[in-house]
C-alpha cells in the first residue's frame, strides 16, 4: 500500500509539470457512445450502444432487468468537428436496465482491418440462451459482427455461445464482449463477462487465447470481516489492443470491490502461452491505445473506489505510460468515458458521457454523449 501511495503521489507530481491539454468537443448528441476507431482512410467511427427500448426484458447476470430495443448504431464522426455525426448503420440491438436508457448495452466497440473491414463487438451480459425470444435482432447480442460501413453484414462469430459451452473461467457462464482488435489473420475479443480474451480465425473458429482468473484482495471495511481478511476479485478484461510488437495488451476493469489502483494492464503472447503484467496501479480501465512512439494510453472510467467512501466513478482519466514506465495524467475530468483512439494528427480521441442516452435538455447532459479531441504534446 505504501508503494501504491508513492506511485500515485509521483503520478500527480508528474502531471503538475505539464500544461493542461487542449480539449475540443467534436461531436455531440450521441446515444451511449463507447468504442471508436479510425478506418484506414482516416475516417473516425464510434459505436453507440443505444438506449434499449420498450421491448421484452431479460435478467442479466448481475440480476438487473434490461429491456430490448433496436437503438444501437455505428456512427461516423468528423475528426475536425466541422460536420455533424452521421449514423451509417442503424437499428442494432440494445439493452438497457434503466427506463431512460442510461448505461445501455449494444454495439460496444469497433476495430478495422487494413483492408477496411470493420469488426463490431455486441455487448450482452448474460448467458447465451437468454437471447431467445427477446427481440428480432437479439440473436446478434454477444456476437462479433464483421460489417462493411455501408451496413452489409459479412460474417458473425457467436462469442456468447462459445463462452456458454466452454466457460474458461469457472463461476457462471456470462458473456459480455466489450473490446476488439483486428490483427493479421484473426480478430481478438475481450469478454468482460467471461474474464477471457478469445481469438476468432478467418473461418470464424473461436478459441480461448487467455483467461484471467480472480485474485485475492483485501476485504473492504464495510464487509466487517476480520482484520487482514481477503476476498476474490474478478479481473473483468474490457479492452485489447495490438501492441505492434508482436504482443497483445489487455486492460481490466476489475470486479467487486473495485479497489482504487487495483487494475492492471497485461501483455499477452500472440499464442496466449504467456501473460505478463505490463503496468499496475490503475482504476477501472475501459480502453487502451498506443501511439507511433509505443507510448501506451490508458483510459479509466473513474479514479476512486466504487465501494465504501469516497464513491467510484467520475472523474475519469486519460493517462500516458512511456516505455520506461513514467506516467503523465493528460486529462482527469472525464465523465464515464468509453473509448479511445490516437489519430495520425497525434491527438487522442475519447468518447465522453459514455453512459448518457442522447441529449437531455438542461443540466450537464444537454449535449448527450460526446467525442473529445485531446491535444497531446
Amino acid at each position: 500500500m505504501a508503494r501504491l501511495s508513492f506511485m500515485l503521489a509521483a503520478l500527480l507530481a508528474t502531471s503538475a509539470l505539464h500544461a493542461a491539454p487542449q480539449v475540443e468537443v467534436i461531436a455531440t448528441g450521441l446515444n451511449n457512445p463507447r468504442g471508436l476507431a479510425f478506418a484506414p482512410n482516416g475516417q473516425l467511427y464510434v459505436t453507440e450502444a443505444g438506449s434499449g427500448g420498450n421491448g421484452r426484458c431479460l435478467v442479466l447476470a448481475d440480476q438487473r432487468t434490461a429491456c430490448y430495443g433496436e437503438t444501437g448504431a455505428i456512427t461516423r464522426v468528423d475528426p475536425r468537428g466541422k460536420l455533424p455525426p452521421k449514423r451509417i448503420v442503424r437499428g442494432l440491438p440494445s439493452l438497457a436496465a434503466q427506463p431512460d436508457g442510461f448505461g445501455g448495452t449494444g454495439p460496444q466497440h469497433i476495430a478495422f482491418s487494413r483492408d477496411g473491414r470493420a469488426s463490431v463487438v455486441m455487448g450482452f451480459g448474460a448467458e447465451a440462451p437468454a437471447r431467445e425470444g427477446v427481440g428480432r435482432k437479439a440473436w446478434l447480442l454477444g456476437k462479433v459482427l464483421q460489417v462493411r460501413i455501408d451496413g452489409r453484414l459479412l460474417s458473425v462469430a457467436d462469442i456468447a455461445t462459445y463462452e456458454f459451452i466452454h466457460n474458461p473461467v469457472p463461476g457462471g457462464a456470462d458473456s459480455n464482449p466489450n473490446g476488439v482488435a483486428m490483427v493479421p489473420g484473426r480478430t481478438v475479443v475481450a469478454d468482460a463477462g467471461a474474464n477471457a480474451i478469445f481469438s476468432i480465425a478467418a473461418d470464424r473458429t473461436i478459441t480461448t487465447l487467455a483467461a484471467f482468473p480472480a485474485r485475492m484482495v483485501p476485504a473492504p471495511p464495510p464487509l466487517s470481516l476480520p482484520p487482514g481478511a481477503t476476498i476474490p476479485m474478478q479481473s473483468v478484461p474490457t479492452t485489447v489492443v495490438d501492441g505492434k510488437d508482436g504482443w497483445l495488451y489487455v486492460g481490466e476493469l476489475t470486479g467487486f470491490p473495485f479497489p482504487a489502483g487495483g487494475a492492471n494492464v497485461y501483455r499477452v503472447a500472440p499464442d496466449g502461452s504467456m501473460v505478463e503484467t505490463y503496468a499496475r496501479g490503475f482504476t477501472n480501465i475501459v480502453a487502451l491505445a498506443f501511439d507511433d512512439w509505443h507510448r501506451l494510453y490508458v483510459l479509466e472510467i473513474g479514479n476512486g473506489p466504487s465501494f465504501g467512501s469516497p464513491p467510484l466513478r467520475p472523474p475519469g482519466r486519460l493517462v500516458r505510460v512511456n516505455p520506461d514506465g513514467n506516467r503523465t495524467v493528460l486529462h482527469d475530468q472525464l465523465f464515464y468515458p468509453g473509448g479511445l483512439a490516437i489519430g495520425k494528427d497525434g491527438a487522442a480521441y475519447v468518447t465522453n458521457n459514455g453512459v448518457v442516452p442522447g441529449p437531455i435538455p438542461g443540466g450537464q447532459f444537454a449535449a448527450g454523449g460526446t467525442v473529445l479531441r485531446i491535444g497531446l504534446d
